[in-house]
């Protein structure tokens, strides 16, 4: 059973992720109909202080939620599965929220047959499309033992190899059929403020950063400290895709997920 102080904490944030200000104690107790007293809520309020969950920019102002104490919300509240999602109401959101989403599907393709022309080119037959390259005698050779992997493997092979030139056609090959970015100007502006390098910028914007994920959150390291990144799996018209939502952690992700899962 959550505790009084983890209570009103979830409260406080939860109404910071709404109205985006402070709150304040009697604010909060009116908000949400509380029993405690605003006295109460206030020596609540100074304990998560203490403990770095909540900031207080004057003393006369309402607390606002660290970055520390939004990062646990998350964690807590978007640890789900989710199966279908309506991609319009995702483009819908990610510009009413003010999201970037990438989407990449999920091939499932097998690498079938590898064909020399005249040492002129290498033709790679995947299950549902096909890549042409260079000729290189020794690539020829080394992906002649991988026939019948997965497109999985066969992009994590060229890439921890070197092939850069098989890594490139692959993804710009899927990304012209099977990539989408909604609202990549608020991911823009996130790169241009943060100083993002040229080859972070073009990995967000061509998916291949997709190709790195798995499902899961992923905070300050991998982005700014006031930003979240969630990976999930979906699924669109029953086609299996991999999505990447990025964002402030101040904006309302349950809100998101439940409009594009219930849409």
């Amino acid at each position: 059973m959550i505790d009084k102080k983890e209570f009103l904490l979830q409260s406080i944030i939860k109404a910071y992720i709404e109205h985006l200000e402070p709150i304040g104690s009697k604010e909060l107790k009116s908000m949400y109909e509380l029993d405690y007293s605003p006295a109460t809520i206030r020596g609540y309020f100074k304990k998560l202080g203490d403990e770095g969950f909540l900031a207080q920019e004057h003393i006369s102002s309402g607390r606002t939620p660290t970055n520390e104490a939004l990062k646990q919300y998350w964690i807590g509240k978007l640890n789900f599965p989710i199966s279908g999602v309506n991609i319009k109401a995702m483009e819908f959101l990610a510009n009413k929220i003010g999201l970037t989403v990438i989407l990449k599907k999920e091939k499932s393709d097998i690498l079938q047959n590898i064909i020399n022309v005249e040492n002129r080119y290498i033709i790679l037959e995947f299950t549902t499309f096909v890549v042409n390259i260079k000729f290189n005698q020794a690539l020829y050779k080394f992906l002649s033992d991988f026939l019948q992997s997965s497109l999985k493997d066969i992009i994590k092979i060229s890439k921890d190899v070197g092939a850069y030139e098989l890594y490139s056609s692959i993804n710009y090959t899927l990304q012209n059929s099977d990539f989408d970015i909604f609202n990549y100007k608020e991911f823009l502006s996130l790169a241009l403020n943060f100083d993002f390098d040229e080859f972070t910028i073009n990995k967000f914007l061509k998916g291949t950063i997709l190709d790195e994920l798995k499902e899961g959150l992923y905070f300050d390291g991998f982005l700014p400290q006031n930003y979240i990144g969630i990976c999930k799996f979906c699924k669109i018209n029953n086609e299996d895709y991999k999505m990447f939502v990025v964002g402030e952690l101040s904006k309302d992700y349950e809100y998101f997920f439940e409009q594009i899962i219930n849409f």
